[in-house]
């Protein structure tokens, strides 16, 4: 303690965190970076791997609505116009009946026409120029290269391999994956789906923990250059949300304790991270992320559990709504968009989003440039007027606006989990389950006791709410019972995420919030804290910091112990949660 009165806080960083990998995983993005720099890299949490599968491309995803039904269209009608008269708009077919003739919509020539505030995308290069590349990697693994193996591709693409010349990359990350054409011989795959493992029939659990140790492994490699050679000298910093259930966070820690090899492993929560990401020791937390947004109730350091909410919904179904609203005015092109199918429609939706989408009052539209993405031809530039960008965004408190997609939840033999240490059956021994391979968890009776406060948090899927974010936030702090605290939680909510950073969102957060409160409960105060840091790194930043705090190490898991016997609760090992140094993080944030 006398060390951390006496150093400078930017000397502490790079003395202590140039060794800490920082990793904040999620659905759409993982956040990832040394805990000595200023930001973390954001890449796309995806791969794609080459396949001789007909057809060729296709996305590992199993949706179970990929229709909008009759019910779903008029719920969402009916929240248009709740919001456009909460905006003071016209209604949704208001416009549509007084204008007869659809709005003109003309194409610019050209292909690197500016899109809003960017460029068109372009499509990823998928051959490897080197002729002695191996196409034993992904599907092809066990293909080898035998003429039977040949005759599985067709025209040019098969001269291609045969050749020499030019030959398809073995695995593809990132925003590169999602820019593939459909066209070309490739499955993308999303590990983590609203929140969750990406598990279904066609996606199984030892494929889903492949690509995630492959995106990781990937990224340490060729943009943090960290080699495997060098990784014992590492030790690794999981912030995790908290939709993980307890199993998805003993995957995690085999991943990067036995796949990665990092020398040891600590698990923190999002929202508590975020929590010290800015400076702060009691506040409402509200994470909107890509796919899911999560509210949880922090106070002096400590999450409650009984305050966590989960809505199924984020920012890339605002993009989806952006779109369906267009179309529905038919200001969009004439063109074939599809966020599943080609998810290089969904980063051009979602860059128009981030560019043009605002919460105000009054008529909201702009001019501007929708790319057409073809078949593996050059981006076709259409210039329009974009209208109602203040609606999507409003479909955070208006969620029948969004009409979410729906994915299959995992097996329920998921959630029978025999290392869950919240239940008195911990120190019973169990036989080794038929379906964990070997070494993939080393010891039974596992335990992790941060999420000891967390009663039935891994024996069941997390209740997800069929609520607006208002009303999530608001039934999140009231859930605490005591008024005190409520008026201070009302008071100190924290906006995380990349919608955050829209326009005009936070005085929305706080009039609907407002309005939300019950006029029974004595409050009558609502504010949003203005974030430190930006709001789409602040928990991977909250990381950092605590891992640069913790001294004592008291809380880390050792490769050793985790490959050898794992870690018994019998064994007087404590697993602290991050609040144990609340008290270090506050004297550092204050210095």
């Amino acid at each position: 303690m006398d060390y951390l009165k006496t150093v400078i806080p930017s000397q502490l960083v790079s003395d202590r965190g140039s060794n800490l990998v920082v990793i904040n995983p999620g659905s759409a993005n993982i956040r990832i970076g040394l805990a000595t720099q200023d930001a973390p890299l954001n890449i796309p949490h995806c791969i794609a791997r080459y396949t001789n599968q007909i057809p060729k491309f296709k996305v590992q995803d199993q949706m179970l609505n990929s229709q909008v039904t009759t019910a779903q269209h008029m719920e969402r009608e009916k929240a248009y116009d709740i919001i456009a008269s909460l905006l003071k708009i016209p209604f949704l077919d208001e416009e549509v009946a007084n204008n007869s003739f659809p709005r003109k919509i003309g194409r610019v020539d050209g292909h690197n026409q500016q899109s809003g505030r960017g460029a068109a995308f372009q499509w990823a290069n998928v051959y490897e120029q080197d002729s002695n590349f191996s196409l034993a990697l992904g599907s092809s693994k066990n293909e080898g290269k035998s003429g039977e193996h040949m005759k599985k591709h067709e025209g040019t693409d098969a001269e291609r391999i045969s050749s020499g010349e030019r030959k398809f990359r073995g695995q593809i990350f990132g925003e590169e994956a999602l820019r593939i054409s459909p066209t070309e011989p490739y499955c993308l795959s999303r590990p983590i789906r609203r929140g969750h493992f990406n598990i279904s029939q066609h996606y199984p659990l030892q494929q889903v923990l492949e690509d995630i140790h492959a995106i990781w492994d990937w990224i340490l490699i060729e943009k943090l250059h960290i080699p495997h050679s060098e990784r014992n000298m590492y030790s690794a910093i999981l912030v995790l949300p908290e939709t993980f259930d307890n199993r998805e966070i003993k995957e995690m820690l085999s991943i990067a304790l036995r796949d990665l090899r990092f020398s040891s492993a600590v698990v923190h929560q999002e929202g508590l991270a975020a929590v010290f990401g800015n400076g702060l020791s009691t506040a409402c937390i509200v994470n909107m992320g890509a796919q899911v947004t999560s509210v949880v109730c922090v106070e002096d350091g400590v999450a409650l559990p009984s305050t966590e909410k989960t809505l199924p919904f984020g920012g890339e179904d605002i993009s989806r709504c952006l779109l369906w609203t267009q179309r529905h005015h038919q200001t969009w092109p004439q063109v074939r968009t599809d966020m599943l199918t080609k998810p290089i429609d969904l980063l051009m939706l979602n860059r128009l989003k981030e560019s043009y989408c605002e919460i105000k009052e009054g008529e909201l539209d702009a001019v501007t440039v929708v790319h057409s993405y073809e078949d593996g031809m050059p981006a076709g530039s259409h210039k329009t007027r974009l209208i109602a960008l203040n609606v999507p965004p409003m479909g955070l408190f208006y969620p029948t606006l969004l009409v979410p997609d729906v994915y299959p939840p995992p097996p329920r033999s998921w959630f029978h989990d025999y290392e869950n240490m919240l239940e008195d059956t911990l120190h019973l021994e169990y036989p080794r389950r038929p379906d964990m391979s070997d070494g993939l968890f080393p010891g039974i009776n596992v335990g992790y006791p941060m999420w000891e406060s967390y009663p039935i948090f891994s024996s069941k899927p997390k209740k997800e709410e069929k609520v607006g974010l208002a009303e999530a936030i608001t039934s999140s702090i009231l859930s605490t019972g005591r008024i005190d605290l409520q008026r201070k939680l009302f008071c100190s909510i924290q906006l995380i995420g990349g919608e955050a950073l829209t326009a005009g969102f936070i005085p929305a957060v706080e009039e609907r919030v407002l309005h939300a409160i019950p006029s029974n409960e004595a409050i009558d105060t609502v504010e949003v804290l203005q974030s430190r840091t930006n709001p789409t790194f602040v928990s991977w930043k909250g990381g950092a910091i605590l891992g640069v705090l913790d001294f004592g190490r008291e809380a880390w898991i050792y490769r050793e112990d985790w490959i050898r016997n794992g870690i018994h609760v019998r064994s007087g090992r404590k697993y602290k949660d991050s609040y144990y140094l609340q008290g270090q993080a506050t004297c550092y944030i204050n210095s």
